[in-house]
């Protein structure tokens, strides 16, 4: 078995307390903020009344989990987002696939595509209630808007820049574009789809909360939205 040198001990050591001291000093400083927060908030430094205080919040907090309140509104938001997040993930890698393989039909779209997905995602959602309704359908549309047409523009440019000698290789071997699909292009872009869930979970996450701002009933949008109203 291999026995680290002195030195290396040494090293791996001083990385540990690194890491540890790094741990440590982000839960200070979180803890400092809350402490002069608070202070500043018991002493008048601060209106309480306006910017709050994480006494009354914790209070506030208990209250809504005891009578489930919150745990409803999150549950709802938390549904719309999965579903938003994975009709965004199938039809954005079935729309990549299909103009990687249509190479005329992407030099149509391109522009378009771009276009879209430029547009600013919260002046849609006041469309969306009158297209759709103010329903659970139109929230989940409201969520996909903004991460869809970024991610069928990420995931078509990581399609065409696989390396071109393997997609050479599986032509001369007899495989068609089926072949290059599932052998190479699909396999090779594994780490850019995952890398794009992970951008594409908060992205529809702000879009349900968007589209609970204007046409919900329930759900943390509606909860912030109330809140402000019923404060002011």
């Amino acid at each position: 078995m291999y026995d680290p040198s002195p030195a290396q001990k040494q090293y791996l050591l001083h990385k540990k307390r690194e890491k540890q001291f790094i741990a440590i000093a982000r839960v200070l400083l979180f803890l400092l903020f809350l402490v002069l927060w608070e202070t500043a908030a018991k002493l008048g430094w601060i209106d309480s009344f306006i910017f709050g205080s994480p006494s009354l919040i914790t209070k506030t907090f208990i209250e809504m989990c005891m009578d489930q309140s919150l745990f409803s509104h999150i549950g709802i938001t938390l549904a719309e987002t999965l579903i938003s997040f994975f009709l965004v993930v199938i039809s954005g890698i079935g729309t990549a696939v299909l103009l990687w393989a249509c190479p005329k039909l992407s030099q149509i779209l391109e522009p378009y595509l771009v276009v879209l997905n430029s547009l600013p995602k919260s002046a849609l959602a006041p469309l969306l209630i009158v297209w759709l309704g103010a329903n659970m359908r139109t929230i989940v549309v409201a969520g996909m808007s903004v991460a869809i047409f970024g991610s069928i523009i990420n995931l078509y440019t990581g399609f065409c820049e696989i390396d071109p000698e393997k997609r050479k290789l599986i032509a001369t071997l007899g495989g068609n574009k089926k072949d290059e699909l599932f052998k190479i292009v699909l396999p090779s872009s594994v780490p850019l789809i995952l890398s794009i869930m992970k951008v594409n979970i908060g992205l529809c996450l702000v879009g349900v909360i968007i589209g609970e701002f204007i046409g919900a009933r329930k759900g943390l949008g509606y909860l912030i939205i109330y809140g402000s109203q019923t404060f002011l």
